[in-house]
């Protein structure tokens, strides 16, 4: 069984869904729960690609931070009062954060959403998910957003 999961969140649909299987298997294995959320600093692409209006982007900063910070509280209040949890908030590209914390805490599963906010840079770069499955040591369970409509066969 599993002793140290490790859960990336970045407020997409997708890693809710990975936050809420995260805490269960934490409740049923009486594991310890970490939870990730890595901030990217903004750069010209992140706002707009070249051609970029003036931006502050200290404040952009600043604002990226606090809304990682805010995710991380908001998970921590979803986690039951018997379940051990430390939060993380990590910067720099996401699949590296991700991969370091889990080498970092010896964590045995990694626990991720399918798709996150990555957006183009995903189609670019290729997914969060897919970079953390290709490099991970330990097991990673990735978590799909279930379609409301089932296919009829």
């Amino acid at each position: 069984m599993f002793h140290r999961i490790l859960v990336a969140i970045d407020g997409s649909e997708h890693a809710q869904r990975a936050l809420s299987e995260a805490i269960d298997l934490a409740a049923l294995a009486n594991a310890k729960l970490t939870v990730i959320s890595v901030r990217q600093r903004p750069s010209a692409l992140m706002v707009g690609g070249p051609v970029v209006p003036p931006v502050d982007f200290g404040e952009l900063d600043l604002a990226l931070q606090s809304e990682h910070a805010q995710l991380l509280e908001s998970a921590l209040g979803q986690v039951p009062p018997d379940v051990s949890i430390t939060k993380v908030l990590a910067e720099g590209p996401p699949a590296p954060a991700i991969l370091a914390q889990a080498h970092k805490d010896d964590n045995d599963l990694i626990v991720m959403g399918s798709r996150g906010r990555g957006g183009i840079a995903s189609m670019l770069l290729g997914s969060v998910s897919h970079q953390v499955l290709q490099h991970s040591g330990v097991p990673v369970l990735v978590v799909h957003v279930q379609a409301d409509a089932r296919i009829e066969r």
